[in-house]
Formats: C-alpha cells, structure tokens, sequence
C-alpha cells in the first residue's frame, strides 16, 4: 500500500530510541523527509545518517529539551515547512502518589505533558497558516487503564488524551488533523527499566523483570516498530477522515485482557 507519504515533511521528537526511532524508520522507508529531535545529540546523529543512507531521505537533526520554552520556539521555526508532528518525547517515573513529590510530578510533565501542549500550540499555527497538517501524540495505555503504581503517567496520559480529542474534534475546520495513540508495554529501553525497577521492588531482583512479559498478550510486549507503523498511516491520506480520536495499541490489554 501507496501511503503517498514521499515528499512530506515529519518533525519526530524523542526521536532517539524507542517509538521515535522506530516511526523515523517507518516514514523514511515511505520517503518522507524527516526533522528528528531529542536530547541525545550522538544517537539521534547516527540514527540520522542511517536513515539518508538507507533511504535517500533529506534528515536533519535538532538537540532540544521540551521543557525548555526556548527550544521549543526554536524547533517550531526549524520546523516551520512541516508536514507532520509525531509528539513522542517522554520520561514519566513510575511509583505511587507517596513515592512521587511534586518536584518528580511537575518535572515529569514539563517534558510530556506541557511539551506536547506548548510544541502542538507552535506547530498547529504554522500548519493553519500553510494551509493544513496531521499531528499525532504518543500518548499512553495508562491514561484509560489507570494504574495507582503509575500514577503520575496515568494522570498525565489522560490529560494528553482529552487534549487530543478536544483539539481534533474541530481541527479539520483548518484541514489539520489531530490524533493520538495509545501504546500498552512496549519492548523499549524504557520499557525493561520500569520492569527491572518493579522486580526490584517486588523479588529484590531486577533481573526476573521477564517474569512480567509472560502474562501478556502473546506472551511479549509490542514491538516499537508496530506502534510506528501505524503512525505512518494515520499521518497518511488514507486515514484521512480521522481526527479527534485515540489508537490503543496493547493487545487487548484495556478491553479485559487477563
């Protein structure tokens, strides 16, 4: 299938690994032409010379903090011909509401939550000014499968939900699109880090953190580059009468899995 997706212009943050990586994969391997933004300058570098070399893509690169209001007008300008926006970027901690102070909690939603908000406010009037555009948030499961050990995700996830809904419920009015997906576990680096630190708590021992995989749906987490995929679509022309709504991606596990 033809996603018509040569020539356009994607800007993907947190971008260096994970889903990021995986959806620059995904829309390179389209011929999209990619504007890849993280914290991590020598990851995101290598990333991007893969992806020219494999593709014959154009891939810039921009070494940005989202908390930082500065970097996030500076991306929006560097950005200012996109197509595309993949919010992605994100590191919320796991732990209960004794175990996460407010620092932690307001720290967390500076980069995920208020990252996403400020970068879409930027982007979305350019996209309205040029004349349309799809932006898609990576969101999260936690914010409908809501989890107390995880609980400044969760409440962060559900924020970034209503965002997405309320805001695409009428931004086709300005022929842009806004949609949101909802990964459950995914095999990341972040993924075993959350799990490693779980079996910690749970076993005194991080390294029976696989012990956690094995009661999910085929008996593994998603593979990130199935959660980019469907990114790439969703920023296609053949989903496009899709705005407002969320994609989960977790097996089954919000509809009653186990």
């Amino acid at each position: 299938m033809d996603l018509h997706l040569r020539g356009k212009r994607v800007l993907i943050t947190g971008a260096s690994k994970g889903i990021g990586a995986a959806a620059a994969e995904a829309f390179a391997e389209e011929g999209a032409h990619l504007l890849l933004a993280a914290r991590s300058g020598e990851a995101l570098k290598v990333l991007a010379e893969r992806l020219r070399s494999a593709h014959q893509i154009d891939a810039a690169t921009s070494i940005i903090d989202l908390r930082k209001e500065e970097d996030v007008a500076r991306l929006a300008k560097e950005a200012a011909d996109i197509d595309i926006l993949v919010n992605n970027a994100g590191d919320i901690p796991g732990g209960s509401i004794d175990k996460i102070d407010e620092p932690a909690w307001r720290h967390a939603w500076e980069l995920k939550v208020f990252g996403y908000i400020n970068l879409t406010r930027h982007i979305y009037a350019q996209m309205k000014g040029r004349g349309g555009g799809v932006i898609i948030n990576d969101i999260g499961a936690a914010g409908e499968k809501f989890d107390a050990n995880y609980i400044c995700g969760s409440a962060g996830n559900a924020a970034l939900m209503a965002f997405t809904r309320a805001l695409g419920g009428k931004s086709l009015a300005d022929n842009i699109r806004v949609v949101g997906i909802n990964p459950g576990p995914v095999g990341t680096d972040r993924h075993v880090t959350l799990l490693k630190t779980r079996a910690k708590h749970q076993f005194g021992d991080e390294s029976r953190y696989k012990e956690f995989q094995k009661s999910l749906p085929l008996g593994r987490p998603a593979h990130a580059r199935e959660i980019g995929d469907l990114m790439a679509f969703l920023a296609s022309d053949r989903a496009g009468y899709t705005s407002g709504v969320i994609y989960t991606v977790d097996g089954g596990i919000s509809a009653g899995w186990g």
